[in-house]
């Protein structure tokens, strides 16, 4: 279940084509320009919905750049027919991670602010509009600004929790609504396509974090999100997240806090500790369930945590500890 370790220069010569070809953008004048930036694998209605979406915004985005990971379910052609203004990358196959094709959107854009976007989220028609008049009210040290993020099968009690619905700065962006100043991002390095998929959002976050940044929630702004809440089940998405979990903890965190949050996950796995706070992270919620739900689910986290340490001298090199005051562990 390793992510494959092939020369991707092909798929970058893609990006850098693309970049030279859209350059020639305009910004609207009076406000900050911005890209729409989404991956698209085998979601063809959601995608569509998605687009209908950016289409009917108040406040039009500049440019819509999808990245398609070589669907088969028509998703390319469905673009090409009733979306000529959207501007697709189309990999030459499918072994590409989620982060590599978001690199490519990211690296494609010339706007000054990206929207990374899922794709099969549905923004709000007065999402740029409002977006863009958050980010521009803020001090230039915030550099990331995610909206509230609402999925089927959500419980009331993160709907109704306070740390979901107070504007605050975090430690981590969702990955599926949220406004970015590409420059910034761009200095941070992107994402780190070694995470391949699940957690790159955190890992990011410290570096933006440690340039100095800061990343904002903002609930006033609602999107619809169609992955199910929580952990996505199944021994794929248990591998990456238990895998990348270690790397993220390799390359961020100080070693005696990566001893005590271990320890909480122990306590918490025997009854003996509950969730303090809801976390800044929320794609890991459910996961001891997702350890006892998936077949041989153990078996799975040994074999991750065995890939994760084979990574470790890679994770060592890149080692920056997050000292940032909105720092916090992916845990409640």
């Amino acid at each position: 279940m390793e992510a494959p370790s092939t020369d991707r220069s092909d798929a970058f010569l893609f990006a850098e084509d693309a970049r030279r070809r859209y350059l020639n953008v305009t910004p609207r004048e009076g406000r900050s320009s911005v890209a729409a930036v989404m991956t698209s694998f085998n979601k063809c209605e959601d995608v569509r919905l998605n687009l209908d979406g950016l289409r009917a915004q108040t406040q039009p985005f500049d440019e819509i750049i999808v990245v398609d990971n070589r669907s088969s379910d028509g998703t390319q052609a469905m673009i090409r027919a009733e979306y000529p203004e959207v501007h697709l990358i189309e990999m030459p196959d499918s072994s590409y991670g989620a982060c590599e094709t978001f690199n490519i959107g990211f690296g494609t854009a010339s706007t000054e602010l990206i929207a990374i976007l899922d794709d099969d989220v549905i923004l709000p028609s007065t999402w740029v509009e409002a977006m863009l008049a958050k980010m521009a009210s803020e001090p230039a040290t915030t550099a990331m600004i995610s909206s509230k993020v609402v999925e089927p099968g959500t419980p009331d009690w993160y709907l109704n929790d306070p740390r979901v619905n107070a504007e605050r700065y975090m430690s981590t962006f969702r990955g599926c609504a949220t406004l970015a100043r590409r420059e910034v991002i761009e200095r941070a390095g992107w994402y780190d396509e070694r995470f391949f998929i699940y957690g790159n959002e955190r890992d990011l976050s410290c570096r933006v974090m440690n340039l100095g940044y800061r990343i904002l929630q903002y609930p006033q702004v609602e999107v619809r999100h169609g992955t199910p809440y929580g952990m996505k089940k199944g021994p794929r998405s248990l591998y990456y997240h238990v895998r990348n979990l270690w790397l993220y903890l390799f390359k961020n965190v100080g070693w005696l806090t990566i001893f005590g949050m271990f320890a909480t996950l122990f306590l918490r796995g025997l009854g003996l500790k509950k969730r303090a706070v809801t976390a800044d992270a929320v794609g890991t919620i459910g996961f001891f369930g997702s350890v006892r739900q998936t077949k041989r689910g153990l078996w799975v986290c040994v074999k991750a945590t065995v890939a994760a340490f084979w990574n470790l001298p890679y994770c060592l090199a890149r080692r920056q500890v997050c000292r940032h005051e909105d720092f916090r562990l992916p845990l409640g």
